[in-house]
């Protein structure tokens, strides 16, 4: 590892106007950063550590609308453990539960999770499902703007090199149902062949009804993709539509014909593509479930 200067401000400001050059690099929980360092792929002449900067920015709530706010520094057991996310998301604990292993969920946070774009992380893909958007801070103020824009391609973002994440936000639920599910060719844990997260919005008139009408659908895939990716033909093949027991594997198969997947050390294109089928349809039925996973 060479040498790097270590500088700790005490704002999320100040933090994001010393990283003036592209030597310069951000470091939260350091799951990535520090494993990068020591393999020679990242080779920082300065380290801006987050560790001191406002504690607002750890924090995790519930909007009075409904929604939920946490901050970038926030860390990933930390959002796992609590009872806000439970109660207003709670497929983003039960994605936790699996995502990676305790000991990294101990000291990741979520503004590194997703500043670092690796596709096969499955935070992403079930966060822009819910429609969440990120506060961006850079030494001249801060923008706004939806997850799913924050990201152009493999670890790349449209942050700028001054740029940090100081907070996530989560609309309210209105009546959404939702699941995440994975497939892994190792460990329950591990990096995932594919990702799937289904975010369905139901017609509250027919929730009582046997004939329940999805007014919304919002379908995304990771790991198979370069970035989370939404799944437009097979969110049109739900929105509107009276669910029936055909209804998911018709998602499915839209959903294999528009995914452009790529081959990895986790199955080549043609198996991931299979693997879209049938996952997004396991993902849809586990979603009307209200997350309960099914098999």
């Amino acid at each position: 590892m060479t040498p790097f200067e270590l500088l700790e401000p005490r704002t999320l400001r100040e933090a994001a106007a010393l990283l003036d050059a592209d030597t310069a690099r951000p470091v939260a929980g350091g799951t990535a950063v520090m494993l990068m360092m020591k393999m020679g792929v990242l080779r920082p002449a300065r380290l801006v550590s987050l560790r001191a900067v406002e504690q607002r920015y750890s924090g995790i709530a519930a909007g009075p609308d409904g929604g939920l706010r946490f901050g970038a520094l926030a860390t990933l057991s930390a959002l796992e453990r609590s009872n806000a996310v439970k109660s207003h998301a709670p497929v983003i604990t039960r994605t936790l539960k699996t995502l990676s292993n305790v000991r990294v969920r101990n000291v990741a946070t979520v503004g590194g999770h997703l500043a670092h774009a690796d596709p096969h992380l499955d935070l992403p893909p079930v966060l822009i499902a819910l429609g969440a958007s990120v506060t961006i801070v850079n030494p001249a103020g801060e923008r706004t703007l939806p997850l799913d824009q924050l990201y152009v391609g493999y670890l790349e973002t449209t942050l700028a090199h001054n740029e940090l994440i100081a907070e996530v936000t989560v609309p309210a639920p209105a009546g959404r149902r939702a699941a995440y599910l994975k497939c892994t060719t190792r460990s329950a844990d591990d990096w995932p062949a594919l990702g799937v997260a289904v975010v369905l919005e139901m017609d509250s008139a027919t929730l009582d009804d046997a004939r329940i009408v999805v007014r919304d659908a919002r379908i995304v895939i990771s790991a198979a993709t370069d970035t989370p990716t939404r799944l437009a033909k097979a969110e049109t093949v739900l929105r509107g539509a009276r669910v029936d027991d055909a209804t998911p594997a018709r998602a499915g198969d839209a959903a294999a014909t528009e995914a452009g997947v790529f081959g990895d050390s986790h199955g080549s294109a043609v198996y991931k593509k299979e693997l879209v089928r049938v996952y997004v349809a396991r993902a849809i039925r586990a979603a009307l479930a209200d997350g309960a996973v099914t098999k």
